[in-house]
């Protein structure tokens, strides 16, 4: 049996692009706590009119249930 975690990474589009530093810490803090990465989704968050529109990445980790 597994459990899953679902963990959104957004950035800005303003300015540069997805800052893979970030996202490589990211994944390696969550692969310290056991969890491995299962998917990982694109998604645009459109909740703004104008500048300031968020792009982002859906991580989707799994770890075997413990207990």
């Amino acid at each position: 049996m597994f459990e899953y975690k679902v963990v959104t990474f957004r950035e800005s589009l303003i300015g540069d692009a997805l800052d893979s530093d970030k996202l490589e810490k990211t994944l390696n803090k969550h692969a310290e706590d056991g969890w491995a990465l299962k998917a990982l989704t694109a998604a645009d968050v459109k909740g703004r009119i104008g500048p300031g529109a968020v792009e982002g990445l859906l991580l989707t980790f799994e770890r075997p249930r413990q207990g």
